[in-house]
């Protein structure tokens, strides 16, 4: 049989190709800088030419390295999946996801039962605990999280674009001293979600008030909380249309027809190197194409 490169330098070039940082394909490996810069450069020596143009602190393939990478990442793929499979058993595959808890129960849970006649292999572990970006390669396998953007050492795709509510309690239109204007804002208790902390500013230079002060800020780590919250009258809340609608409530009403876009948006994120794995991937996939607006 012909003599190949160790695995382990087949698999350090991958990484580097994928990411374009060595740091970054070391953190993704577990090694030091380093040590991944001597596994790559053992691969050129074997092939017998470089692989990557190198510019300052980042590498991009060259023409040898984009043929070899497309030769041998599928393949490496492939052989991933098949110790996976035989590792943790063709019967169960299991992904640890962070997800936030309105998320889950709006989008996530009403589509379940598809995802499990497409894959009923595939089992869930679903962590509601917030910061899941935070803790993706360390509890969690993947993560939908509310963010303005996705660090971008990290495979992040968006899953929807949105527009601001405010929401309050209906009776706050019914009384004797209906709230029709935002201006009326300024006498009253404003909900945020901790994900999102500058909606109600962004919201407030969008309609041309920037001066609008509320009573005060309530934060909340809970979108379903800050619903209930709103539907008691004990504030109102700059939430996502997405989340007004989906909720359903007759105790809520949208105040004002103007709306924002917003600088949120959900997101699935997870480590580049867990989308090469069947749990994660199949996951991904499936979300994608069920849940995902853009």
């Amino acid at each position: 049989m012909r003599r190949l490169p160790p695995l382990t330098a087949i698999e350090a070039f991958v990484q580097v190709a994928r990411l374009g940082s060595i740091k970054a394909a070391a953190e993704e490996l577990a090694l030091s800088s380093p040590a991944l810069s001597r596994r790559v450069q053992a691969l050129e020596r074997f092939i017998g030419k470089p692989l990557f143009e190198r510019r300052h602190q980042a590498l991009k393939l060259n023409s040898d390295g984009e043929r070899l990478l497309a030769g041998i990442a599928p393949a490496l793929d492939t052989i991933s999946d098949t110790v996976e499979a035989m590792t943790s058993g063709v019967e169960l595959l299991r992904l640890r996801l962070g997800v936030l808890p309105l998320f889950a129960t709006q989008r996530l849970l009403p589509r379940l039962a598809e995802l499990k006649r497409l894959h009923p292999e595939l089992h869930l572990d679903v962590d509601t605990g917030g910061h899941g970006v935070t803790r993706l390669g360390d509890g969690l396998d993947a993560a939908i999280v509310l963010a303005e953007e996705v660090d971008p050492a990290l495979y992040a795709r968006r899953l929807d674009r949105n527009r601001v509510h405010v929401i309050g309690a209906r009776s706050l239109v019914e009384g004797t001293d209906p709230i029709t204007r935002p201006e009326q804002l300024g006498g009253q208790t404003v909900l945020i979600h901790r994900d999102m902390p500058e909606t109600f500013i962004a919201w407030r230079d969008a309609v041309g008030l920037p001066d609008l002060e509320p009573l005060a800020v309530d934060h909340f780590d809970s979108g379903s909380l800050m619903l209930e919250a709103a539907a008691q009258g004990l504030g109102i809340a700059f939430m996502l249309e997405s989340h007004f609608e989906a909720a359903n409530d007759p105790r809520l009403t949208q105040l004002f027809d103007t709306t924002v876009e917003s600088r949120y948006s959900y997101w699935f994120a997870c480590r580049p190197r867990a989308l090469t794995t069947r749990p994660v991937k199949l996951f991904h996939d499936w979300l994608v194409g069920a849940v995902a607006t853009v």
